[in-house]
């Protein structure tokens, strides 16, 4: 099968999102598909294109699987609304001149979202070459930008319809969780031909395992043998970063407990003045893939958080990997959503309301306090992660679908026709394909 994957990030690029299709694309590849993917140049770290990878609009890669097209990212400041819009444009319209540059007419589009703007791209590609549109959501937008005010009531309403435009127009939406799958199937009318498939992220537990504590990063930021409380990820509005203020300042007297934030975001110079004065808490630069397992194993708590109502539309990767490292969490997260859920299940941390500095805190403090209720939880973390999607599961999920879709009238091919009540009851019943925990599976 020849596939056309449009994506924001890609390897080289360290975003989370690249190391997601990265993998899944390496999996395809290994199970013999062709792909051309149309990415950016790399530039996620320092919001600025990597050293090496500048002065072309568009530089083109071959390989033993097919190739890789990457276009200008045109990446702005992240406080202009307007301006991320633009270059979300103009990175799109690139990415679709790209794949519609292929001498081989694909079998199938997969295409990323955020931006939303690259699933108009993969439909024009896909309508062009009359094969099915798969529309990989990663986070709900424009619903998230709206819950944290990054966009407003009218730029909200024009991405909203732009939304629903293409949830109508592909051939199949794939999503992270059942919260999110439940938001896309409200915005669908009953027997609309798409199909909603759940497709979890995945973790690679050969790739991080549990490790010693003692790590070198621990002693590069003079961490000693303190009991550390870390968030690792993105600085940004989605993270209510102030609860590791908040700890940190009810925790200042105690020389054993220190707080580590590691990322980088628009939120770091905030986040930076709010804990100016507090010796134990530590801000730590974004660090490079090939130390994740490392910068896991240097806590001995970590922490999820997401502002109140994100909880149905985003869900966090890193969980995954808290738990191939054997650590364990508290997430701060909407109760009743995909991680809280995922915490229960595993029993692998504590779950608090969002936006709770009180609340919180005592979760921390109650972990920092029991070393063996940590080591407990960090084990059946970890044995949770190996029964958990892999990457090749979640590329056989993606293949298996675009052969289903194919197999499909030209009609029923998400180029906007109503299909048949069924397509959205047998797609209900489909989408637990990749989700472990079922005795079932």
């Amino acid at each position: 099968m020849r596939l056309l994957v449009i994506c924001p990030h890609y390897e080289p690029d360290v975003a989370p999102t690249g190391i997601v299709m990265s993998a899944i694309g390496a999996e395809l590849a290994r199970a013999g598909h062709r792909l051309h993917v149309v990415t950016s140049l790399p530039w996620y770290e320092h919001h600025r294109i990597v050293d090496g990878w500048g002065g072309r609009l568009v530089r083109s890669q071959v390989t033993d699987w097919g190739r890789i097209t990457r276009v200008h990212p045109f990446p702005t400041a992240k406080t202009s609304v307007a301006a991320r819009a633009l270059g979300f444009a103009g990175f799109s319209g690139l990415g679709l001149l790209a794949g519609l540059s292929g001498r081989a007419r694909p079998d199938g589009v997969l295409a990323m979202s955020p931006p939303i703007t690259l699933g108009g791209a993969g439909w024009a590609a896909a309508r062009r070459h009359r094969v099915p549109l798969v529309l990989n959501l990663q986070d709900i937008f424009p619903d998230a930008a709206a819950a944290v005010g990054a966009v407003g009531r009218r730029s909200a309403a024009a991405a909203g319809g732009l939304e629903r435009w293409l949830y109508r127009r592909a051939g199949a939406v794939t999503v992270l969780s059942e919260d999110q799958r439940a938001n896309v199937a409200a915005k669908l009318d009953p027997g609309w031909a798409t199909e909603l498939r759940v497709i979890p992220n995945f973790v690679d537990t050969d790739r991080i395992r549990p490790r010693s504590r003692r790590t070198r990063y621990r002693f590069e930021h003079s961490l000693g043998d303190r009991t550390v409380v870390m968030y690792a990820g993105n600085l940004g509005l989605s993270q209510p970063l102030e609860l590791m203020v908040a700890a940190a300042r009810a925790c200042r007297n105690r020389d054993d407990v220190v707080f580590v934030v590691n990322g980088a975001g628009s939120a770091r110079p905030g986040l930076a003045a709010a804990s100016a004065g507090l010796d134990n808490l530590v801000l730590v630069d974004f660090q490079p893939p090939e130390r994740l397992s490392e910068v896991l194993a240097s806590a001995d708590v970590h922490v999820i958080a997401l502002r109140r109502g994100l909880g149905a539309l985003s869900v966090p990767s890193k969980l995954f990997s808290i738990m191939a490292a054997g650590r364990p969490v508290v997430a701060a997260v909407d109760p009743g959503t995909e991680i809280p859920r995922l915490v229960e299940a595993a029993s692998c941390g504590v779950a608090v309301a969002p936006e709770d500095p009180g609340g919180f805190a005592a979760a921390v403090g109650a972990l920092i306090d029991d070393p063996g209720r940590r080591r407990a939880m960090g084990e059946r973390g970890r044995a949770f992660a190996e029964s958990w999607t892999t990457p090749a599961e979640a590329a056989a999920a993606y293949a298996e679908l675009f052969e289903k879709l194919a197999n499909r009238r030209p009609e029923r091919q998400g180029l906007g026709r109503r299909g048949s009540a069924e397509s959205l009851k047998s797609s209900e019943e489909l989408s637990s394909t990749c989700r472990p925990g079922d005795p079932n599976r």
